[in-house]
């Protein structure tokens, strides 16, 4: 259940946007992103510019987007790796597809590769594609990152959300987490009661469940939510000093190496 109304979403691309765009000034764009092997900072603008063209095309005009570099006009971004360009072609990305979104309202429908969903779901992903990748950017500059606790706690259950759905789907690597009796506490450590920002994840013979809440777990991954978000990511390692993981540590890694998005 998404945390955010559809406005919010749609602005909080704006500000996620401008935020990465500050961490980026004078950064050397050819550096790479160690979160990400293989990517550079000016690959990993293009990649987050790119989806967001992607998803505005296919909201304002109806059509499945399936190839990209053909349906969506400026897709690739611009001629070489100038600041400046990549910079306003990514800021311009940005208020398109949170104007046409917003236009849109959240009931629309659009489909990107077989992926259909309302633009509910897709305002959504974009957003926390961007808050990942800012975290990937941050880390390539050796800047801080910050989140707001509602987003950071919405990115938290997108991710279970789709997890689920990969599941239903057949995702060899998730089916392999099946088998009762064993469950992961996520908890954060820095908000306050009203957030509820506890999750269990519970494991069964059909595959695992999850739900908002306290109770006692297989293993337990503690720390500020923003870390937890990032170690659920991939983005921070589950043995950082930065979180504490009680109980079965083997566990926790067997879930981080089979539920991954890509």
């Amino acid at each position: 259940m998404a945390l955010l109304g559809h406005d919010r979403y749609c602005d909080e691309i704006i500000t996620q946007t401008d935020l990465l765009r500050e961490l980026l000034k004078g950064a050397d764009l050819s550096a790479d992103v160690p979160t990400c092997p293989g990517w550079t900072l000016a690959g990993l603008v293009r990649h987050i510019g790119g989806n967001l063209r992607t998803g505005e095309t296919a909201v304002r005009t109806g059509e499945t987007i399936d190839d990209p570099g053909k349906q969506v006009p400026g897709v690739a971004g611009p001629d070489g790796d100038d600041p400046a360009e990549l910079d306003a072609w990514l800021a311009e990305g940005a208020a398109r597809y949170a104007g046409t979104l917003r236009e849109a309202g959240p009931d629309a429908e659009a489909r990107i590769w077989t992926f259909q969903g309302s633009t509910a779901f897709w305002v959504r992903r974009g957003l926390h594609d961007l808050v990942i990748h800012r975290a990937d950017a941050a880390a390539a500059v050796g800047a801080g990152y910050t989140l707001a606790p509602e987003v950071a706690a919405d990115a938290v259950d997108e991710l279970l959300e789709l997890f689920r759905g990969q599941q239903a789907g057949g995702s060899p690597g998730l089916a392999e987490l099946r088998g009762p009796g064993r469950s992961i506490h996520l908890h954060a450590t820095d908000t306050g009661a009203e957030l509820d920002a506890e999750w269990l994840i519970e494991f069964g013979a059909d595959g695992f469940t999850w739900r908002r809440g306290h109770a006692k777990a297989t293993v337990a991954l503690r720390g500020p939510l923003t870390d937890v978000l990032r170690v659920l990511y991939r983005r921070l390692p589950a043995d950082s000093e930065r979180v504490e993981v009680l109980g079965e540590a083997a566990l926790l890694d067997f879930w981080l190496e089979r539920a991954s998005l890509g």
